[in-house]
């Protein structure tokens, strides 16, 4: 996970259909419904999850009118689209009081696996952009944030474990206090493979592959990765402020 998006990259190139929007978005709900039925999902969590993930959506195009530099939508963004919808459906499911389990571990983990073929996919296809990376950033905050309450919900760890689904959220606060916590951020692999391992305690955290005491040691390690990875961050943006 980055702490903060890279700089803001130069308007949109060319208005993009909204035929295409409505399209991207269909295939989003699409893998709502799939992930609902996965999940067991009664009619009133499908419809907060439709709802959130239509909002989500009508925001995510607002974004892409006003700052995406491309003229296409692209199949990197459809897939942070898609992340996003199963994030939808399990945060519906945590509405339903359904926590934890094998299909909500089966769901976060194709969710996960997804998270690195969209950055692959920009790459590849020539449409890498500020929006995009700052989709990503978000979808994968949003991630870890439902997760980290599916294991609160569902194990005795305690309140700890919501050091890996806040710290993100914090950092944004505290960019609000002091504005140079927004400044760019170099490419990390450091940063990837924590975000990488802090998802995938989460998502063990959901099964019942891992006894209390090592789901315990397990997440304070995360934890610890994730406090150094945002403070080694921190210290970069604060020596680049002078």
């Amino acid at each position: 996970m980055q702490p903060a998006a890279p700089p803001q990259g130069p308007p949109a190139a060319a208005p993009i259909a909204p035929a295409r929007f409505l399209a991207v978005g269909a295939a989003g709900l699409g893998a709502l419904a799939v992930a609902g039925w996965t999940l067991a999902l009664r009619p009133p969590a499908l419809v907060l999850a439709a709802l959130v993930f239509a909002a989500l959506a009508v925001g995510v195009a607002g974004a892409m009118r006003r700052g995406y530099p491309h003229p296409r939508i692209g199949a990197c963004n459809l897939v942070t689209l898609l992340r996003a919808a199963l994030v939808c459906a399990l945060l519906a499911a945590l509405w339903q009081g359904r926590t934890g389990g094998w299909p909500i571990a089966g769901i976060a983990t194709l969710a996960l696996a997804l998270d690195g073929l969209d950055g692959w996919l920009a790459r590849r296809s020539g449409l890498v952009s500020a929006f995009g990376a700052r989709f990503d950033i978000e979808v994968d905050a949003a991630f870890a944030l439902v997760l980290t309450l599916h294991a609160l919900a569902r194990t005795e760890i305690g309140g700890e474990v919501l050091i890996l689904g806040l710290i993100r959220y914090v950092f944004v606060l505290a960019a609000w206090l002091w504005p140079w916590l927004a400044g760019p951020l170099p490419e990390s692999r450091r940063r990837k493979l924590i975000c990488v391992a802090q998802l995938s305690v989460l998502i063990a955290l959901q099964t019942p592959l891992l006894a209390p005491d090592a789901a315990i040691i397990a997440v304070r390690l995360a934890a610890a990765a994730l406090v150094w990875s945002f403070w080694l961050d921190i210290h970069h943006l604060y020596t680049a402020r002078r």
